[in-house]
């Protein structure tokens, strides 16, 4: 079939906030809940933004380490054009245990939940504020965390957008170079080089500082320590790209995987792609983005968050905008690709999809309440993922620069 491209622009929005203060604000718009809760592997702080609705999923979010809920989500959240999303799904924030503003220190002798008990925790969570699934948004070790909790319980799970996951477990040459790292580097180093590119670090000295002085300043240390232990020390998720006839373990949900093009964890995010169904997920590699999108690039992010949840049939009268894509340093264009992926839009409750890969899918943008839409929308460039010497025919997964 034939392949429409379109020129677009993307609206300049600001922030409803400053920088520094998005940072650990979140805007008081919604009936804002906080509480711990207990569950089977012990207390985790939980921040639940809005009011849960029966009829559709909440937004889950699950931070990386050295950060929590703000310092990780709200500059996304709090910018304007998420007002869109947040007025249609109630918003439940999972602080990691012991990494919330003002956590104390834990008590002498405590062992630090793994990242698969961390993913368990998950359903006492849900259970307590009564959502029955979730779109989850997890960063780093956060989203890690997510996979493990959707390949476990994917009745829970509608979605995933997972920002800078890494599938494997850490190797033994990472794990000698972390240990020499933190024999040499303080901690707080150690998570800048985490969360952070090396130009990143050169060349954002603001934003580096910033977050450098939250984890010093704001964040439990000891605390800090038993989490990102926990983290390098997780296993490998196992998951393999589905093939006809054989069953492997492998996320049933769409997939949105984001990545700054400067970010360390660029390979990492590139193989999680290479083994997930190419026919539900979705590939978007930021230009001149650093380790931290949500937070460098909200409006971007913001835009394909949009094109994903309008995918899964929800926020059908979303304003949409095309992504940007930069071509060279001194200019950028945009595309759109209008495919053939179709998609319908019956009720609150009835929504079909096909995911039939290969870059087939249609949808239509009408003003009606009932419209055909996909989260791949945002497409611009259809490539095949890692597993390029495939045969032609076979699925291809979705690959987004802007």
């Amino acid at each position: 079939m034939s392949t429409e491209f379109q020129d677009a622009h993307l609206t300049e929005v600001k922030p409803l906030v400053e920088k520094e203060e998005a940072i650990t604000r979140l805007l008081p718009d919604f009936d804002v809940q906080e509480q711990d809760v207990e569950t089977v592997h012990g207390s985790v702080h939980v921040t639940m933004c809005g009011t849960p609705r029966g009829n559709r999923p909440a937004i889950l979010t699950y931070h990386d380490i050295g950060l929590n809920h703000k310092t990780c989500f709200n500059p996304l959240f709090n910018f304007e054009d998420m007002q869109e999303i947040t007025q249609h799904f109630a918003v439940c924030h999972v602080d990691a245990p012991g990494q919330q503003d003002g956590a104390p220190s834990f008590q002498t002798g405590y062992v630090y939940p793994s990242m698969d008990q961390l993913a368990e925790m998950l359903p006492g969570i849900l259970k307590q504020f009564g959502l029955k699934t979730v779109i989850g948004m997890g960063t780093g070790a956060g989203a890690y965390i997510l996979t493990r909790f959707a390949l476990n319980h994917a009745e829970m799970v509608e979605g995933l957008v997972l920002i800078n996951v890494n599938p494997c477990a850490e190797g033994w040459m990472d794990w000698a170079a972390t240990k020499i790292s933190g024999w040499t580097n303080a901690l707080p180093d150690m998570v800048i080089s985490h969360l952070f590119g090396k130009e990143e670090i050169h060349s954002n000295h603001d934003l580096i500082h910033t977050y450098r002085q939250h984890i010093i300043n704001d964040m439990n240390q000891t605390n800090l320590h038993l989490f990102v232990n926990s983290y390098n020390s997780r296993r490998d998720l196992e998951i393999e790209r589905p093939v006809p006839g054989i069953n492997v373990v492998t996320l049933q949900c769409p997939v949105l995987l984001v990545v700054g093009d400067s970010s360390p964890a660029v390979d990492a995010v590139v193989e999680c792609n290479s083994k997930l169904d190419p026919t539900r997920t979705t590939l978007l590699k930021m230009a001149d983005c650093g380790g931290l999108p949500q937070v460098s690039q909200p409006a971007k992010l913001a835009e394909a968050f949009k094109y994903f949840v309008q995918g899964m049939g929800y926020i059908p009268s979303a304003s949409m905008t095309r992504l940007m894509r930069s071509r060279t340093a001194s200019g950028s264009s945009v595309t759109s690709l209008e495919g053939q992926r179709s998609r319908s839009h019956t009720g609150e409750g009835t929504r079909s999809r096909s995911h039939t890969g290969e870059g087939t899918r249609s949808r239509s943008h009408t003003g009606d309440g009932a419209r055909n839409r996909s989260h791949t929308d945002t497409r611009i460039e259809l490539t095949p993922n890692s597993a390029s010497n495939a045969e032609q025919s076979s699925p291809k997964s979705m690959e987004v620069s802007c």
